[in-house]
């Protein structure tokens, strides 16, 4: 065969090769919780390095945002997996929706408690503020778990966050609610001091958070397709990380043009200080473990606390199959 007519064969070949091969790959959408951001990093990581492509995924992520219909797409069928928490899950169970939790990026849920610098030498302490300024789900919900630890903390002082901090600086006795890798910044870029900090998950608060959620029933229907996501998100999350993280963080900025450069590596930086996705059983079972235990600790907690009721089996709320394998542990630097 002439040497020319033979690499042009080869080339065709190849050519479909590659497009049997890109319609193969199984299409799902991953919905988050808020807008593109660097606590989304690693989704967006593993869909910047081929990660999902080489699991034979083509992966979709949807931002969310103020009033997002992540989960209520997720139960209609819209979209395949939903970032969701521990709260969330345990709550569908109660309801009778069978979501499933698949894994649990963050090990500590980043929600915090924002100070005047030196006014508190303890979490226990924060009960003397001259006002609690909470979202209405964290006073319903991990403001709810205070009480039954601290007594001390009481309904009267509450204030609705109004998300953004005027009342905060105002009054220097006053806490508010937060994130730990978005509020302490813009306090410090508005008020030129950095608040002192209370990570809620380093303080007894301990539910999986940036879960990875589907549909029971999809999930039967496809095991392979959920155990594939499961493990590029992971691998994903490694590298974000740990990696070279440019082109996923260009992803997030085109997705959401208002986050910054400076914000970004101010996220990812606040994750790795305080364990975000790394710690606990996390450190050596991979990014995204989670255990029996890690789970009915936070639902007896939150039973105590009169959150839950008694009697749910949060055991319908997850599975473990797909996590604590040690998968990505490699790759942590």
């Amino acid at each position: 065969m002439h040497a020319t007519l033979k690499s042009t064969i080869v080339a065709v070949m190849a050519l479909a090769a590659t497009q049997v091969s890109a319609q193969e790959l199984d299409k799902v959408t991953f919905a988050t919780n808020w807008l593109a951001q660097a606590e989304h990093g690693g989704y967006y990581q593993a869909v910047a390095d081929g990660t999902y492509e080489k699991y034979g995924l083509d992966v979709t992520i949807m931002q969310g945002g103020p009033q997002s219909p992540g989960r209520p797409m997720l139960v209609s069928g819209q979209v395949q997996f939903y970032m969701g928490g521990a709260t969330g899950a345990i709550n569908a169970v109660k309801e009778g929706i069978p979501t499933i939790t698949l894994a649990a990026i963050f090990q500590k849920d980043p929600q915090i408690l924002m100070s005047h610098p030196g006014k508190f030498a303890t979490f226990p302490e924060l009960a003397g503020a001259s006002k609690y300024i909470l979202s209405a789900d964290g006073f319903t919900g991990y403001f709810t778990w205070m009480k039954s630890k601290w007594p001390e903390f009481v309904d009267e002082k509450y204030e609705p966050y109004q998300f953004n901090p005027a009342s905060f600086l105002a009054d220097d006795m006053a806490i508010q609610q937060g994130y730990l890798t978005s509020e302490p910044l813009a306090i410090e870029r508005e008020a030129g001091f950095a608040p002192d900090v209370w990570l809620l998950a380093d303080n007894g608060y301990a539910p999986y958070s940036t879960t990875i959620e589907a549909m029971k029933p999809w999930v039967d229907e496809h095991p392979d397709i959920a155990k594939r996501f499961v493990e590029a998100t992971i691998i994903g999350w490694s590298n974000y990380l740990y990696g070279d993280n440019k082109a996923a963080n260009d992803l997030i900025k085109a997705d959401n043009p208002e986050m910054t450069d400076d914000q970004i590596a101010y996220g990812i930086e606040k994750m790795k200080e305080y364990g975000i996705a790394v710690s606990g059983d996390a450190e050596t079972k991979g990014i995204g473990c989670m255990t029996d235990e890690g789970w009915k600790t936070f639902y007896d907690s939150m039973v105590t606390a009169g959150v839950f009721e008694a009697g749910i089996d949060v055991t319908q709320a997850y599975t473990t199959e797909y996590v604590c394998q040690g998968l990505g542990v490699d790759l942590f630097k």
